[in-house]
């Protein structure tokens, strides 16, 4: 059997805030100051590596409407902190295209997050049973 981390409503609170608020705002602002330096490099840590980190994240939950929810919320707050990355470090010359308005970039990682939270968290929901369907 796959050890699986806790599920994310039972660890400790100061362990909910950091996962579900600090990572995908610290990771956002990071994407968002690539925004500002380096294509490939933004290109690839709001790609690639913001959808392992949003699967990963639904994988913390115990089905894909748990998954979709902090997924939502996830995508929503590491949209919302690259714009303000960017903002902080290089408005004027962003190296990658941003849709008009840059608003829409938060719309776009908020339902991509939920998406791949809902997939983590039914991909969850079926290693949790495939114990009880073998035994």
């Amino acid at each position: 059997m796959k050890h699986l981390p806790p599920p994310f409503l039972e660890r400790p609170f100061w362990l909910q805030l950091v996962g579900g608020i600090v990572v995908p705002a610290v990771f956002g602002i990071l994407t968002g100051f690539a925004l500002s330096v380096n294509e490939i490099l933004y290109y690839a840590m709001s790609g690639p590596l913001g959808i392992i980190g949003g699967f990963l994240a639904g994988t913390e939950h115990r089905g894909a409407d748990e998954g979709f929810l902090r997924g939502a919320i996830g995508g929503l707050i590491f949209g919302s902190f690259i714009l303000l990355g960017n903002e902080m470090l290089n408005p004027e010359h962003t190296k990658a295209h941003l849709p008009e308005p840059q608003v829409g970039l938060v719309f776009v990682t908020t339902l991509a997050g939920a998406i791949l939270g809902a997939v983590g968290g039914n991909w969850r929901a079926r290693q949790d049973r495939k114990p009880a369907l073998s035994g």
